[in-house]
């Protein structure tokens, strides 16, 4: 188990970091998609919210990557990997796959480092 979530964990973090980087810095050149999604890519791209998302995942990265914040990187990466699925699912079929790969790797994260979570399922929780 250990050696798994360590595999997952760096390669979750390296893809996150290298895409993430490539949103602030373009190095890697991609076409815009067609119809809806290339219209919605474009727009998320001339209002900054790529910029945005790029430091997200970016951060979320280094964070797996340096084993040291692995659970504040995988909340960083959750709703970044919602996203991604939700945009295969209604604009990029073609593209699911991807999010769909970075989702379980996601998933199995949050259950190799479940005990770091399990404080938030806490019932009326108190103020201290």
């Amino acid at each position: 188990m250990k050696v798994a979530a360590l595999i997952c964990r760096l390669l979750l973090g390296l893809v996150f970091l290298v895409l993430g980087l490539n949103k602030l810095y373009p190095f890697m050149h991609a076409s815009m998609p067609p119809g809806d999604a290339g219209a919605w890519s474009l727009l998320m791209i001339n209002h900054h919210w790529m910029t945005v998302i790029g430091i997200f995942e970016s951060v979320g990265g280094l964070f797996l990557l340096s084993g040291r914040f692995v659970p504040l990187g995988l909340v960083f990466l959750g709703p970044i990997c919602v996203n991604i699925l939700l945009f295969g699912f209604l604009f990029a079929h073609a593209a699911i796959g991807s999010g769909i790969v970075v989702a379980l790797l996601e998933i199995f994260l949050l259950y190799a480092y479940r005990s770091y979570f399990a404080p938030l399922f806490t019932a009326k929780a108190q103020v201290s």
